[in-house]
């Protein structure tokens, strides 16, 4: 630290208090009874100010500059402006000793010998309060709620804004150490309100607004007579019978002296948020000095240490941005940092340090050693056992206990010294002497190396990292980089104030110099970028600059000098500069440069740097092509190129080297297929039909299916067009492909016809498999399309067709709940399994649903299936003979049940022997005299006046027919009505008139005799003669067919009608017959339709 004078004047009077107004641009001073207003820029006397009639003994400025108070030994206080105009004024008993405004308000204090005073623009009186002694000063707390007041006596009063005593601080000394001048600190960072109070005991105490004292009371060896703070409390200044004003820091060390002076000094103030300082003193000279703070500093790689607050060292880690503080309590003079090791100097001793631990990122620092030794040099440097001190031509290096044990005598001044390293004990040294001659010396000897000489004086130096060249910045600001070895001068750059080189790089240094920071790489042109301050250290890609008081690390992208090797194409050197740092698009060009230059090492190095799995596979790919004995570096080159989107230039390099199919892959898989064609050229109809198929394969991935569609047709490729035409439900252009397609082309054909059923055209579906020929597939097309009629005609003319249509059909039928027609259509099928089990399900449903009449004529239905199935099944002839007599039995049954629940009642007569049965009868449905079976109508139920006969053995039904139909004529009393009618549909009995009818004695009713009481039935046998008695007209017959036998029915009662249905041989009144035959058309129980004929 020194002070600089910048102005100076002299009043006629004693300068007792001197003020700053808060801008920092005028300096009020008192001087006998006037005031004098100075500029502060220059010392001029702006304006004398009159109104006291004594002297003046002080003045204050209040906080927000807008007025300024002055105290006189005349008693009175005025109230100035800051246009230099008095306001008010008013008066004390005795004179004014100190006045001070609250820093936050317009309210002062004044204070005189036994009084003070506390006065307010807002009010009109000034409230004073006595005091047992006389105040000698007064300061007011940062927040403006205590004052504290100095007294003559020794005591400091710390009283609040009402004037009311809070705090009363007794100090040793008593009366014998008046108090002379007091001051709070200002600073807003401490924790509590620190107040500095200088007595003429020669003591400068602090304490805190509770009156207790902070640490112990500093000797200053003079009577203090002023004593004031920086603006943010850092240091204080104190002046007063020693003729100085010297500078201590906020907990009293003092660190030196601002300007000896020929009188005591009675005041002294620092301006504003400034390092100026004005000093007042007995003889009336007015000083104005700027005080200068040197930077104490030292650095070594990444670490920087430097001087804080005059006594304390910070160490930084320029990398992680740690810091560390090491407090101290005396001046720091010089700071050496090297390695682990850190030494400090201060006026009586240097203290060394070390770091706790190895770790390169450990900040924690302890005392090693003390010299306690006043030293004077120039220049300090620390060595990992020794330290040198530089006293302008001298070296001395010392242990660390302050032996001296080598020492150095240079022919002209050393501007500059550097440790560069070197096992301990053995470290190298760099200096630089004023007369430019630059040596390099080894702590461990004696004599120093000349490196080399030059004509201008050295300011700066630095020595690459494998110690082969030397930079160094001269008086000139030119930078000049020499070979170590040879002399030789490399090169040389204008603007330079600092030079280092890259730690981490052999080939690379930065120097800075009029604002710019540039970096230069081997013998490549300079790049520069902007950056004030100097240049102190290069490690990688961080540059540690030091402007002002502050070291930074500056992270500088390498991306300039490595870009210069490219261009040379130095790919392992440009590698190396990346390392340092540059940014991921750098490295990608770094990576893209080299692939191209072959270079596979640095590709791979950077390539993983950035994470590119794909060209790493790329290069991967091609050491191993090179490992099997693959030489052909353009066509490695190609792949290069594909890879990098230079697919033209890819392709000239793979027709170069006969790779033409490489070519067309690469197009094709990126779907230029216009340049592959125009690459193609005339060539091979193979490749290009390859080509257009790769082309269509794409159109469909890429969602154009028509123009797939129309490529694969191109190509051949019909398959694929048809599906996907047919996925599409294109039928058109499924049209246009099947008509083109030849008839021997089946499997495209009948893909197309798959989709076409797919799409519900069948019509073109049956267009192309007639095409094809497949009739086969044309049935079930007409199957699956329920189109019945074509697939009945088909198999018409083809018979082997015949189960495929016909099951399908009465399938078809039944799911659509058509059970009869699918019962005959299975029939047809010649399925009668299938048939039957219809019927069954049939039936069992219509028992279910209580619906009889329907069970009675789905079990006649089934009695007849299983009478064909007999027929045509001689081993089932036996069983299926069986079930028709079951079936029969249970359809007759079914049909009375239908008309019981409808509570039809039935009175059964028997024919043969003319007795009345009862309705429940334990025999069944015969009669209980004669046993005779009854024959019922199947339309009411009510016993048919039939009874049956069989014939005699030997005789056929064929002849038993012929015999009844000659009809012997029989003489009657009368003639005879009886009429027999035949038709296609029935066979009927009618009479035509009412007249009774006497007959001769009938052959046929001699039959129907039998044993009265007999328990077994007695069945009516007639022989030839008596059937050739009977009249064809009486006689009613079952023609069954084989294996059954006929069935043969007499009429006992000629005059009533009776009707048999020719298909199921059930017999019927005749009047109920017609009329349900009107209303549904068909036999009442078999359901058989009129118009149809009796097959």
């Amino acid at each position: 630290m020194r002070a600089a004078l910048t102005w100076r004047d002299k009043a006629e009077q004693c300068i007792y208090d001197l003020a700053f107004k808060p801008d920092g641009t005028q300096l009020i001073i008192a001087a006998g009874n006037r005031l004098l207003v100075y500029d502060t820029s220059d010392g001029t006397l702006i304006q004398p100010l009159k109104g006291h009639k004594d002297t003046v003994y002080c003045v204050a400025y209040a906080k927000d500059g807008k007025r300024f108070a002055s105290g006189s030994a005349d008693k009175s206080v005025i109230i100035w402006t800051s246009k230099l105009e008095g306001i008010l004024k008013y008066t004390h008993n005795d004179s004014i000793q100190c006045v001070s405004y609250n820093p936050l308000t317009h309210q002062l204090a004044s204070c005189s010998s036994s009084d003070f005073g506390l006065w307010s623009p807002e009010q009109k009186s000034v409230s004073k309060h006595k005091t047992s002694s006389k105040i000698t000063c007064c300061s007011w707390t940062n927040d403006g709620q205590y004052l504290a007041l100095g007294m003559f006596n020794g005591i400091v009063s710390i009283r609040n804004k009402n004037g009311e005593e809070k705090v009363k601080i007794e100090r040793t000394g008593g009366a014998s150490s008046p108090i002379w001048s007091i001051c709070w600190n200002p600073s807003r960072d401490e924790r509590n309100d620190i107040l500095a109070v200088a007595d003429w005991g020669q003591k400068l105490s602090f304490y805190q607004l509770s009156g207790k004292q902070i640490g112990k009371d500093r000797m200053l060896n003079f009577d203090p007579c002023c004593v004031s703070y920086f603006t943010k409390g850092e240091y204080i200044l104190l002046g007063g019978s020693d003729k100085q004003v010297s500078l201590f820091t906020k907990d009293g060390v003092r660190l030196g002296t601002i300007g000896e002076q020929s009188s005591w000094v009675w005041t002294c103030k620092v301006k504003p948020d400034s390092n100026y300082v004005a000093v007042g003193c007995q003889d009336g000279t007015i000083s104005f000095y700027q005080l200068i703070f040197s930077t104490v500093h030292g650095l070594y790689k990444d670490r920087y240490a430097y001087r804080d607050s005059m006594t304390d060292v910070i160490v930084q880690h320029l990398i992680t941005e740690q810091k560390v503080r090491i407090k101290g309590r005396e001046l720091v003079k010089k700071i050496a940092i090297y390695k682990n090791r850190l030494a400090i100097q201060m006026p009586e001793k240097i203290l060394i340090y070390e770091l706790y631990s190895d770790d390169s990122s450990d900040m924690y620092y302890r005392v090693k050693e003390k010299i306690v030794k006043k030293f004077e040099c120039n220049l300090l440097v620390v060595c990992s056992d020794h330290i040198i001190l530089c006293q302008e031509k001298r070296l001395q290096c010392l242990s660390f206990s302050g032996i001296k044990e080598r020492e150095w005598l240079m022919e002209s001044l050393i501007r500059y010294i550097k440790v560069i390293g070197g096992p301990p004990g053995r470290e190298g040294l760099l200096v630089g002497l004023k007369n430019g001659q630059i040596l390099k010396i080894f702590v461990d000897n004696v004599f120093a190396i000349v490196l080399l000489k030059q004509s201008t004086a050295v300011r700066c130096l630095d020595m690459s990292a494998s110690r082969n060249k030397l930079a160094v910045v001269d008086e000139n600001d030119t930078c000049l980089v020499y070979d170590i070895h040879t002399k030789e001068l490399l090169f040389q750059e204008p603007n330079a104030n600092s030079v280092a080189w890259n730690t981490q790089c052999e080939d690379m240094l930065c120097f800075s110099g009029g604002g710019y920071l540039n970096i230069k790489a081997s013998n490549f042109p300079v790049h520069q970028q902007k950056l004030q301050g100097f240049v102190v250290g290069y490690n990688g890609s961080k540059i540690f600059c030091l402007h002002v008081f502050s070291m930074s690390a500056v992270e500088v992208p390498q991306s300039a000098p490595m870009y210069q090797y490219l261009e040379r194409k130095m790919f392992k050197e440009a590698y190396q500069i990346a390392c340092l740092g540059v940014t991921d698009t750098d490295w990608k060009e770094l990576a893209m440069e080299a692939l191209e230059g072959l270079e596979f090492e640095t590709a791979k190095k950077a390539f993983t740097r950035v994470r590119d799995l794909r060209y790493l596979e790329l290069i991967s790919s091609i050491e191993e092509r090179k490992k099997h004995g693959e030489n052909n570096n353009e066509l490695f080159l190609a792949d290069v190129y594909a890879y990098q989107g230079k697919f033209h230039e890819a392709a000239k390099l793979y027709k170069k080297s006969g790779h033409e199919n490489l070519a067309l892959d690469m197009y094709s898989d990126l779907r230029m297929f216009d340049y592959a064609k125009d690459f193609l050229g005339s060539g091979d109809p193979k490749d290009t039909k390859m080509l257009i198929k790769k082309q269509a394969d794409w159109a469909k991935n890429i969602n154009e299916p028509k123009a797939a569609v129309e490529m694969y047709l191109s190509a051949g490729e019909h398959m694929k067009a048809i599906e996907i035409s047919g996925d599409h439900g294109w039928v058109d252009m499924l049209i246009e492909i099947a008509r083109k397609l030849d008839k021997a082309e089946r499997e495209p054909l009948s893909k197309c016809a798959f989709y076409f059923k797919k799409l519900d055209n069948p019509g073109y579906a049956a267009e192309t498999y007639m095409k094809v020929g497949d009739l086969k597939a044309l049935v079930h097309l007409h199957v699956e399309t329920h189109r019945w009629e074509e697939a009945f005609a088909l198999s018409e003319k083809h018979p082997e067709f015949k189960d495929d249509v016909y099951v399908p059909y009465a399938q078809w039928l039944a799911e659509n709940d058509r059970f009869e027609e699918a019962q005959k259509a299975f029939h047809k099928a010649g399925r009668q399994s299938e048939a039957v089990r219809v019927l069954e399900q049939l039936t069992h449903n219509a028992v279910v649903e209580s619906r009889f009449n329907d069970a009675a004529y789905y079990y006649w239905m089934l009695s007849m299936q299983c009478l064909d199935i007999a027929q045509e099944n001689e081993q089932q002839k036996t069983e299926m003979l069986q079930k028709f007599h079951h079936f029969q039995h249970l359809a007759e049954v079914y049909h009375v049940y239908h008309s019981i629940q409808r509570y039809t009642e039935l009175v059964p007569l028997c024919y043969r022997c003319s007795t009345n049965n009862p309705l429940l009868n334990n025999l069944g449905n015969v009669c209980i005299n004669c046993r005779q079976p009854f024959v019922f109508s199947a339309s009411s139920y009510e016993v048919l006046h039939l009874v049956e006969f069989y014939l005699e053995d030997g005789i056929t039904d064929e002849e038993a027919v012929a015999l009844i139909d000659l009809e012997v004529p029989r003489l009657n009393k009368r003639e005879n009505k009886w009429q027999e009618m035949m038709s296609d549909h029935a066979q009927s009995l009618r009479l035509d008139d009412n007249t009774d009818i006497i007959e001769d004695d009938d052959p046929f009713t001699a039959k129907l005799s039998f044993e009265q009481g007999g328990s077994e039935f007695v069945p009516v046998i007639v022989n030839r003669a008596v059937l050739q008695s009977m009249s064809r007209r009486d006689v009613l017959i079952k023609r069954w067919p084989k294996p059954l036998r006929w069935q043969y029915y007499r009429s006992l009662l000629p005059d009533a009608s009776i009707t048999m249905c020719p298909s199921c041989f059930q017999m019927f009144h005749t009047e109920d017959y017609e009329l349900l035959v009107l209303q549904h058309n068909c036999c009442p129980f078999c359901r058989r339709r009129i118009d149809e004929s009796n097959q």
